[in-house]
């Protein structure tokens, strides 16, 4: 893969910063240098930051299987899993630059407040050098925004918000997960395909950073192959009962609604759907459908046969046949017995990635790991060769397009891959509108020194 608008930017250094009101974590001294939370002894210890609690709990816990897997795999154990397949081959199997991983967890209850603080506590009481999680935009938003400050590296897991590498895009906060702006762009040919050009759209959408970019992202993909946006409606995280929201579809004049929704919610939100009898319906001379824009398995699984043929987007999936996805797989498969979903794919990717660029920097200062990563182009994790752009921190990789399976034969087959969008289709300037235009920057890199 080409570099695309790469510019490498030289490695840069700030004062302590202590924003937020967050103490001065630990700074150990090595010679010349000093950064936070520099390891000085056999081990090195790493944060894991999910939701353990909550309405997006299921996926946070697949997240937490997929680090502890990681971590086998660095330390030497198990049988290396995609460490195997990876194109980067400086990942030995002995630790970090030889420190035995370790790592603490704590749980983000889905909440900004709840996980500032946890991530607040592996910093200044556990040492932590990186800190990985999430499952909510406004939850990983949030902590790298703190890890900046505190001046570690956040490699972001579950984020889909637009905002995590646009407008609050920060130097020392990287996001493998794909974007909302991506599902917009892989979906929207699909869904002209599918139901053509003349469609009326319902979006209820979650009452957060990622609800509104996703929404945002899909109207405008939608509207510029044809289609109407009849109304959006906002609803809280962790609704449960959505059946107030749904009722007024039925009257609006819409033929498609799209759900704006994840985890619990989406699962309730759909099922309810179904339930009010919309996919039966016949409105404006057409069938009426329904679009979740962003899937993962264990929603798709949670709905059922409600998911039959409602199409999506996700990051990856464990069907993928390259030989990254098949180790990782069967790596999982072995210790869990059963295969993993999206989310516990990028918390175990994002996990090697900070290793290898610690690896090829040399050292754990978050600077050199931010120089090691940028413009950093990989293969072998799964789903292709891959681009860590160095403007915006974001991954540019294929993405794909889902479908719920007509006929499942499990659990975990309820979606099958009708699509993978090439890169080339889902890339941005990094000054787009939706990412915060000219003015979103990622500042300067903070190590804390």
């Amino acid at each position: 893969m080409s570099k695309t608008n790469i510019t490498r930017r030289g490695l840069m250094k700030t004062g302590a910063a202590t924003g937020a009101g967050l103490a001065l974590p630990t700074i150990f001294t090595s010679g010349a240098a000093a950064f936070t939370n520099e390891p000085t002894g056999s081990s090195v210890k790493l944060g894991f930051n999910v939701p353990q609690t909550g309405p997006y709990a299921e996926e946070g816990l697949d997240e937490l299987r997929a680090y502890e897997l990681a971590v086998e795999h660095l330390n030497g154990m198990g049988d290396g899993g995609a460490m195997n397949t990876f194109s980067s081959k400086v990942l030995e199997g002995n630790g970090i630059l030889g420190k035995k991983v370790e790592y603490v967890t704590g749980d983000t209850q889905t909440k900004s407040d709840a996980a500032r603080a946890s991530a607040k506590s592996m910093i200044e009481k556990d040492g932590v050098t990186m800190i990985t999680g999430g499952s909510s935009s406004g939850v990983a938003i949030a902590v790298q925004g703190l890890a900046q400050d505190a001046g570690i590296i956040f490699m972001a897991a579950l984020t889909h918000s637009n905002d995590t590498t646009g407008k609050d895009r920060k130097a020392n906060g990287f996001r493998y997960f794909f974007n909302a702006y991506m599902s917009g762009a892989a979906l929207a040919p699909v869904l002209k395909n599918a139901y053509g050009s003349d469609r009326r759209a319902y979006h209820l959408t979650a009452d957060y950073t990622w609800g509104w970019t996703q929404q945002e992202s899909i109207a405008a993909a939608t509207e510029a192959i044809g289609w109407e946006t009849v109304n959006n409606v906002l609803t809280p995280v962790g609704a449960g009962d959505f059946s107030s929201y749904i009722a007024p579809v039925l009257n609006s004049g819409a033929d498609v609604l799209v759900l704006n929704h994840y985890g619990g919610d989406m699962v309730n939100s759909l099922t309810q759907a179904i339930q009010f009898g919309l996919k039966d319906k016949v409105v404006n001379g057409k069938q009426f459908e329904i679009v979740v824009p962003l899937y993962s398995e264990l929603m798709a699984a949670g709905a059922g046969e409600n998911i039959k043929g409602v199409y999506g987007s996700m990051n990856w999936n464990w069907q993928l046949q390259d030989p990254g996805t098949q180790a990782f797989v069967k790596s999982f498969g072995e210790k869990y017995g059963r295969p993993p979903s999206g989310s516990a794919h990028t918390a175990y990717v994002q996990t090697l990635l900070y290793a290898d660029a610690v690896t090829r920097a040399g050292s754990f200062n978050p600077c050199a790991v931010v120089e090691a990563l940028e413009g950093f182009e990989f293969d072998g994790l799964g789903i292709g060769p891959t681009l860590y752009r160095a403007e915006d921190h974001q991954a540019f990789k294929d993405v794909l397009v889902m479908k719920g399976a007509e006929n499942p034969t499990t659990e975990y087959d309820t979606l099958e891959i009708v699509e993978v969008t090439p890169v080339e289709q889902v890339m941005y300037p990094p000054d787009h509108p939706m990412f915060g235009g000219p003015e979103a920057s990622l500042g300067e890199c903070n190590d804390g020194a």
